[in-house]
C-alpha cells in the first residue's frame, strides 16, 4: 500500500506542479511566475536558515539539560526537508515545505510523523505477516491450524513433529568438507 501510495505521488506530484505553474504563468506571465518561484526560493533559504539555527540551539540545550532530544530531531529533520521542498521550483512543493518550516505549523507535522512512525512500529510489534519495511512475507511467520508455518500468502511448508538423534560417536554419516580438513 506504501509503495503504491509513493508511486501515485511520485507520478503525480510532478504533473500537478507543472500544470500549477502553466496556470500561474498564464494568469500573471511568464517571467513574473519565475520571479515568484526565484523569491520563494530565496525566502525558503532564509526560512530554512533561520528555524535551523533555533532547532539547533534547541537540540544543544537538551542536551546540556541531561535529556535526550528526540522531539528537537524530529523538528530538524523536518526542517532539512522542508528546506529543501522550498529549493525545488513548485509552489505545492513550497506550501509543504512551509508547512514543515514554520514554527507555528511543524507541531502538526511531527504528530503526523509521529503517528505514521508509532503505527509501523505497532505492526512490527505485533508480529505482523506484513513488514512495512519489506513487504509480504518478511515478518514473523504464523502457524496456522494444521500445524504449518504461514506467512502473508498462506501455507509455506508442513511442519513435521519428530525427534532429533544424536549420534554419540560423532560420526554423522557424511565425509567432512574438504575445507575443514586437517
Amino acid at each position: 500500500m506504501l509503495r503504491l501510495l509513493l508511486f501515485t505521488a511520485f507520478l503525480v506530484v510532478p504533473i500537478a506542479e507543472i500544470w500549477l505553474l502553466i496556470q500561474v504563468g498564464q494568469v500573471i506571465g511568464g517571467w513574473q511566475t519565475v520571479g515568484l518561484l526565484i523569491l520563494a526560493g530565496l525566502l525558503g533559504t532564509w526560512l530554512v536558515r533561520r528555524e535551523g539555527r533555533r532547532t539547533w540551539r534547541a537540540v544543544q540545550e537538551a542536551l546540556a539539560a541531561g535529556r535526550i532530544p528526540d522531539r528537537e530531531l524530529i523538528d530538524g529533520a523536518l526542517v532539512v526537508a522542508g528546506g529543501t521542498l522550498l529549493v525545488t521550483p513548485g509552489f505545492l512543493s513550497d506550501l509543504l515545505g512551509v508547512f514543515f518550516v514554520l514554527p507555528a505549523t511543524r507541531p502538526l507535522a511531527r504528530r503526523a510523523i509521529s503517528w505514521f512512525f508509532a503505527r509501523r512500529v505497532r505492526l512490527l510489534a505485533a508480529g505482523s505477516p506484513y513488514d512495512p519495511l519489506f513487504g509480504p512475507g518478511f515478518g514473523a511467520a504464523r502457524t496456522g491450524p494444521g500445524g504449518e508455518a504461514e506467512d502473508a500468502f498462506g501455507p509455506r511448508h508442513r511442519v513435521v513433529p519428530g525427534e532429533v538423534i544424536r549420534d554419540d560417536t560423532g560420526d554423522t554419516g557424511t565425509p567432512p568438507h574438504p575445507a575443514t580438513r586437517r
